[in-house]
């Protein structure tokens, strides 16, 4: 016989708020209310989606009318900003999807998010980076928290939750006009007390000083946990490159960290340069947790120039703080005498992390110069040498 829900809370199981959702509870009701903003309706407002008359598909959908995807995409001008969505109340973003843009362009698309009508952005990323897909070219990634599927459709499902009010806006750095097609679905809900704010935030040094040290994250200040790291790494010398340990310094250490990881490769997952033992190339693979979803090129190893896209969620682990943290990681290989060589290499990142607000302003970013990601220099492939006996 079957159990009233009245008589399950009577026996004391709290109702679901509806924003923590997983396999385990997908059959339990909640009063939160699903909501989504879209091209299709900017404002998310019930029962006013798919109401355009104008839009980019007008056109397309003229002998059809209203209700027939006559504004599936925003139209987005050259060097200017426009807001994507915008959300008054109390609840949390579940799933983000966006495409539009040229991938090879999307260093030039800038988002950001605001929680609560702050001032200052707690998400500030290039678009191809915040989504684990930054060196301007398509890459797979099928993993728990971000998703890259065919045709370059971004998604996203990290919980963003708010208090008061959500807004994510997109700049243009480009010179040319864009489309972007996007949808943000969330649900407007009761906040758990404990709940901290989700942040990104990209940062990128175009050549690493010698003996530099690269720095993920710094001035974090409250309480939270840390919960991922995108690379998008570029090798400027021969060889192996990744012997770098990362290191999380927590609330207060200074010289040395609490956390300190044991080889680039071992904080991503993988094992020995990332190398397939039979083919001596490197392996891309997505998972959920940690990949190494993109190597340009493809058939080349240990070799100037090459790049390589990185991800390392922390859901199952994540790295909590009290008051402070600071995220770094070394640019480590080899030369002669099995010694390690510092390296000078090229890398941007993005760091994910959940916080107590206020959080501290971000730093710049760089300008438009300072994101491009300039033509890949490796060589291609030498031909095989003739047999040239006789």
């Amino acid at each position: 016989m079957g159990v009233e829900p009245a008589n399950i809370r009577a026996q004391g199981s709290p109702p679901l708020d509806g924003i923590q959702v997983n396999l385990g509870n997908l059959f339990r009701t909640s009063s939160a209310q699903t909501r989504s903003i879209s091209a299709e309706n900017f404002t998310g407002e019930k029962g006013h989606a798919a109401m355009a008359a104008k839009g980019i598909g007008e056109h397309a959908a003229r002998e059809l009318g209203r209700g027939w995807k006559v504004s599936p995409f925003a139209y987005v001008k050259p060097n200017t900003t426009c807001t994507l969505a915008e959300i008054d109340g109390e609840g949390a973003i579940q799933q983000i999807w966006i495409a539009g843009p040229d991938i090879a362009r999307m260093r030039f698309y800038i988002l950001r998010f605001y929680w609560d009508g702050e001032r200052e952005p707690s998400v500030e990323a290039p678009m191809g980076d915040l989504f684990a897909c930054g060196w301007g070219k398509y890459a797979q990634v099928s993993s728990l928290a971000v998703c890259v599927n065919p045709g370059s459709g971004l998604n996203c499902y990290w919980t963003m939750p708010f208090r008061k009010k959500a807004k994510i806006t997109i700049q243009s750095l480009d010179d040319r006009p864009s489309i972007v097609g996007y949808q943000v679905n969330y649900v407007l809900a009761k906040v758990p007390a404990d709940a901290a704010y989700f942040h990104a935030q990209f940062r990128r040094v175009s050549k690493l000083p010698y003996k530099g040290v690269y720095t993920i994250l710094d001035g974090v200040r409250g309480r939270g946990q840390y919960v991922g790291t995108y690379l998008a790494w570029e090798v400027r010398s021969p060889g192996w490159w990744g012997e770098g340990e990362i290191k999380f310094y927590l609330d207060g250490d200074r010289e040395f960290p609490t956390v300190c990881g044991t080889g680039t490769e071992d904080y991503f997952g993988g094992a020995y340069n990332f190398e397939n033992h039979e083919t001596h190339r490197y392996q891309t693979f997505t998972t959920p947790y940690t990949g190494l979803a993109q190597v340009l090129p493809p058939d080349r190893i240990y070799v100037p120039g090459q790049r390589f896209g990185l991800y390392r969620w922390h859901i199952a682990d994540p790295v909590r703080f009290e008051k402070d943290l600071k995220v770094t990681i070394q640019a480590l290989g080899w030369q002669s005498g099995g010694r390690y060589l510092p390296l000078e290499d090229d890398i941007a990142s993005v760091a994910y992390w959940y916080q107590t607000e206020p959080h501290a302003k971000f730093p710049p970013l760089p300008d438009k110069a300072g994101l491009a990601i300039k033509p890949i220099s490796v060589a291609p492939p030498a031909p095989p040498a003739k047999n040239t006996a006789k």
